[in-house]
């Protein structure tokens, strides 16, 4: 091996080397803090990710007992009770975590799923325009990367598609109204944020 390419080799390996020492104890002393509540919460995350809506549920409630004020897990258990059809409690659920934080569109779009699912269309028609007035970005939908790793090739149907044709036929007479669309009501998730 050329003497310059061994030393440019040594240089790089020995950088490498700093750099992830330099990094292992910036992340260990110098990063957030964990607050009460994050473990269970992402644990809580996992499972809801996996479709174990029931242990989420008891994972995200474990959380809020142990941090009351925590957000996320307020937003998980609803999403959670959302799942589980237990719609009159994901939905009060969703009206605490709008009223602790009213800013956050994520919320709002998620309560006009249930909305849209319980056969309240107006008011998800109003909660996905409220969700994309203060975030623009949620009408995108999930990404490709998380569509990836939810092994989910297809585009589920946005807000912004759902709202359009929300819109569209509650603009028709009652008599003339198609509200619902089984197949693609089955693929509309709730926002994981």
């Amino acid at each position: 091996m050329d003497d310059h390419l061994y030393l440019i080799l040594k240089r790089t390996a020995i950088i490498l080397t700093i750099a992830w020492v330099g990094w292992s104890f910036y992340d260990s002393f110098f990063t957030e803090v964990i607050e009460p509540g994050d473990k269970i919460y992402l644990a809580a995350n996992k499972l809801f990710e996996d479709g174990e809506y029931e242990r989420a549920l008891k994972s995200y409630q474990q959380a809020l007992y142990e941090a009351p004020n925590h957000i996320h897990s307020l937003r998980g258990k609803a999403r959670s009770l959302l799942k589980l059809k237990r719609y009159p409690e994901a939905l009060r659920t969703y009206d605490a975590a709008i009223a602790r934080q009213p800013d956050f569109a994520g919320t709002y779009a998620n309560r006009g799923i249930l909305y849209d699912w319980i056969g309240q269309h107006e008011k998800a028609l109003a909660d996905y325009e409220t969700a994309l007035q203060k975030d623009m970005e949620l009408g995108d939908g999930p990404s490709w990367f998380t569509r990836f790793f939810r092994l989910q090739p297809e585009k589920p149907p946005t807000i912004v598609e759902r709202a359009k044709y929300l819109r569209e036929q509650l603009a028709k007479p009652k008599s003339e109204q198609q509200l619902r669309i089984p197949k693609q009501d089955a693929q509309q998730r709730p926002y994981n944020m």
